[in-house]
Formats: structure tokens, sequence, C-alpha cells
């Protein structure tokens, strides 16, 4: 069985940054080529992706509401059941890697406060993944909050503009007036591995949780295929779309059909994307632009 890498930028990121899914894919090929396993390939990629300050996620990341905070989420799971997540983890510099750390305790997600200090006790330093165009973005976005923002930033903003978003705020103190990455990799002994990290949405109240660190919603991964997606996680997860794919890839549906049905579930409205490996294919979908790489050897 050959070996398949796909990696994504994220639902919406320019094709331009496809160089960073390349780089991240070149290395995963490097892990397979040393002999290690889908796992490993898999978290070398997204660890890439994590570093590269283009992205969202790890170093990147996007600002809360109070341009202040930043919780990340990241998860792993292998063809074997094996999953590891945080969610809302803080300080560190590759969430990836401290949810594999999930994977060897009898827990699946660790959350919070309680992910940042198992990730010390892990000796994973302390680390602020605070950009310059992290904070540039929350400008505009809280701009766009104002009625003052050019416009990129309308349609994310749309749902707090019909609500009272100040009384929901849970930051302490007063309120102001103002995309994932992932991986996917089936090994030439056939084993799967599927990742996800982010560093979330452009709106975002304190401990809000995405699709990125939820088994069988950001990712999935069993003996038919892996699956990563990205994109709006609520919309994501109320459809629970890695698993709903991996289920199709099980009952011999091809990789790119089934890529394909599961971005035709969404209304054109709302940002995904797929990485989907099975068997004997492997597909990339998404209904934006997005930022990508496929090496198959």
């Amino acid at each position: 069985m050959k070996y398949a890498i796909l990696t994504h930028g994220g639902a919406a990121s320019p094709h331009a940054f496809s160089d960073g899914c390349v780089k991240a894919a070149e290395s995963a090929r490097s892990v397979l080529e040393r002999g290690g396993d889908a796992l490993e390939a898999a978290l070398a990629a997204t660890v890439i992706l994590e570093d590269d300050p283009r992205f969202n996620a790890g170093t990147g990341s996007n600002l809360r509401f109070d341009g202040r905070t930043i919780e990340m989420d990241a998860s792993v799971m292998t063809s074997d059941a094996r999953f590891g997540a945080v969610a809302c983890i803080q300080r560190v510099k590759n969430p990836i890697l401290v949810a594999a750390k999930v994977m060897e305790t009898p827990h699946l997600l660790l959350v919070g406060d309680g992910a940042t200090q198992f990730a010390r006790a892990h000796r994973f330093p302390e680390y602020d993944p605070l950009t310059e165009k992290a904070q540039a973005k929350h400008a505009r976005a809280m701009a766009e909050l104002r009625g003052q923002g050019d416009g990129d930033y309308a349609a994310d903003a749309a749902p707090w503009l019909t609500i009272d978003w100040k009384s929901l705020w849970n930051f302490g103190g007063e309120a102001p007036f103002q995309d994932t990455v992932g991986a996917v990799v089936r090994d030439s002994q056939g084993r799967f591995a599927a990742t996800a990290s982010t560093g979330g949405t452009v709106y975002m109240l304190k401990g809000r949780v995405g699709d990125s660190p939820l088994m069988g919603c950001g990712v999935y991964a069993g003996p038919a295929g892996a699956v990563a997606a990205t994109g709006v996680g609520e919309e994501i997860v109320r459809r629970f779309l890695s698993k709903t794919v991996y289920d199709w890839l099980e009952e011999g549906i091809p990789a790119a059909r089934a890529a394909q049905r599961g971005i035709a579930k969404f209304p054109e409205i709302v940002d995904v994307g797929l990485l989907v490996a099975s068997r004997d294919g492997q597909a990339i979908a998404s209904n934006r632009n997005m930022a990508s790489a496929l090496l198959v050897g």
C-alpha cells in the first residue's frame, strides 16, 4: 500500500499559503521514510503548521473578544481508535503535542486550566502565541461590531449584532466597546491518523470550544480511513462531519465522492473544508479557497 499525506491551512486560507502546507507534508514524508508511522507523521506535519504564524493555530492563533486571551484546541486520532484532545489550552507552542500526550492517559479530552497544567507537568514550556497579525485581525473584527469595519468580517459579526453580546461577557472586568490546520496520513502499512489544531474563530467568548477537539467532528480515523475537517466549528459539530464522512468510506464510497458529499451538507455561506484518505484513495475538498498539499508515494 502506498502512503498518502494531506495537509490544509484552514477553510478560506489563501492558496498562496500552500507552501506552508507543502512544507508540513514534506516533514511528514521524512518521518515515514525514516520508518515512522502515520501518527508520528501527522504530528510532525501539524507542528509545522502550528509554528507558521500565517495560520490560525499555535503561533498566530486568534485572540478572543477581550483582545488578550488566546485559547487553543487540538486533537489527534488513529485508526486503532486512540484519541487525545485539548480544548481552551493556553500558553503552549504546540497544542497538538499536548493532545498526543493525552492519548497516553485514560482520558480523551482535557480542557482549560487543567489542560495547561497537564502540559506543564509534561515539561511543555510557557509560550506566548500572540502575533501582530492576530492583534491587527482582532482590531478589524471589533471595528466591524462598531459599524466601522471594512466588511471582511461582516458575515462573522452578523450573529453577534443580533444580540446584546456585551451582556454575555465572561472575561471579568468591563466589556470594551469594540482557521484551523490539520493533517491526514495513511502510511504504507495501512495505518491512518488525523489531526486538527485551531486558534478558534473571529468572535469568541472565553471557554468557547469548536469542532477541532471533538471526536467525530473535527477528526475521525478508523480501519477504513481518516478525515479532518475545517471551517465553522459549530456547524461542523451539528453535522458530526468527520464521522459522517468516515462512515461513507466504510460503505465503500470513494474518498473524492465522500469529501464532496460532506461539503454539500453545508449551505454556501458556511466555510468548510475536508481532508479524506481511504485505503485506496484520498481527496481534498472545500467550498472556499484553502491552502493545502497532497503527497502520495
